[in-house]
């Protein structure tokens, strides 16, 4: 008999088609289905798939009795009551490594889109505007880059950087002795080092609006910021207000505090380059994070340890 699993974020019918091969599934991909498919399926549930900007609550925790797994698709987890969970002995794990690549990637592809203006451009030309009635869009290479975030995905987006003969410098909770770019101890020393910010530190309480007024000020009127961490890890207002009144030069954003709303206050800002919530995500990434998933929860229920435990 197939074990039951509520599934609380949108998966494609290709993804649904190969976890149903493994679990009975209850799919609940809004806040409307989340609700009665608990209410339905409390006695049931023994795992549940999530990602970590939907989560699983504390009070969804305890309302399921037979609930031993649950996993976050990717690699965060910020909205998991992980506490919860480890008090009833349930265990926790994520799609780590995952998406890597694919968030490097994509930090990359906004990094060059924002301060090359790509997006700008193209709307330029197809009004009919050539190269001399522009202004001159600022090189990449050359320039200082710091990552506040210097997990895998920061390791992934440094090596990027590396190649086009960037310097690279960053912040962490603390030194890392395996890299050999140099360490800022604070986001504000390394935003007033940088030309290029980009963040990829985990979201939560202990970093919201860790990048405020101060910072992007640091920053300065030629830097670009890049977010493809976590909304919350920006404050959202302050950064609108800097590029508005040009205190920064641009913004290369794929997450946001109002997530899935878009993020009003940037969208009539020329100097932003926003994407939907999309860097983790490719036909390759999405398979992979399935996959994972499915082998740690074939050897939690084989009675093995998960392979990327919380």
């Amino acid at each position: 008999m197939l074990s039951t699993l509520l599934i609380l974020n949108p998966l494609s019918d290709e993804s649904l088609q190969r976890i149903g091969q493994h679990f009975h599934i209850v799919y609940a991909p809004t806040a409307e289905l989340r609700r009665a498919a608990i209410a339905s399926h409390a006695a049931e549930i023994q795992v549940v798939l999530t990602i970590g900007s939907i989560g699983l609550q504390a009070q969804e925790i305890a309302a399921l009795p037979k609930l031993e797994l649950i996993s976050a698709l990717g690699a965060g987890f910020e909205n998991i009551d992980v506490a919860a969970a480890r008090e009833r002995g349930i265990t926790v794990s994520n799609g780590a490594g995952t998406n890597d690549a694919c968030v490097a990637d994509h930090a990359m592809g906004l990094l060059l889109a924002t301060v090359r203006g790509i997006p700008q451009l193209g709307v330029a030309l197809h009004k009919g505007i050539w190269r001399d009635a522009l202004p001159l869009p600022p090189s990449v290479s050359g320039k200082r880059l710091g990552i506040i975030g210097m997990g895998t995905i920061g390791r992934q987006i440094a090596r990027r950087a590396a190649g086009f003969d960037i310097t690279i410098g960053y912040h962490n909770r603390s030194a890392r002795a395996d890299i050999p770019f140099e360490y800022f101890a604070s986001p504000l020393e390394l935003a007033q080092w940088a030309d290029f910010l980009v963040v990829a530190t985990p979201g939560g309480a202990g970093t919201k609006h860790l990048i405020n007024r101060q910072i992007l000020d640091a920053l300065g009127p030629r830097g670009f910021i890049v977010n493809i961490a976590r909304g919350s890890v920006i404050d959202t207002a302050a950064l609108a207000l800097a590029l508005r009144e040009g205190r920064i030069a641009g913004a290369g954003l794929d997450v946001y505090e109002s997530e899935p709303l878009p993020p009003v206050e940037l969208l009539d800002l020329p100097n932003a380059v926003l994407t939907p919530h999309v860097a983790g995500w490719s036909p390759e990434s999405v398979a992979e994070t399935v996959r994972l998933f499915l082998e740690n929860a074939d050897r939690h229920f084989s009675g093995q340890a998960v392979l990327t435990p919380i």
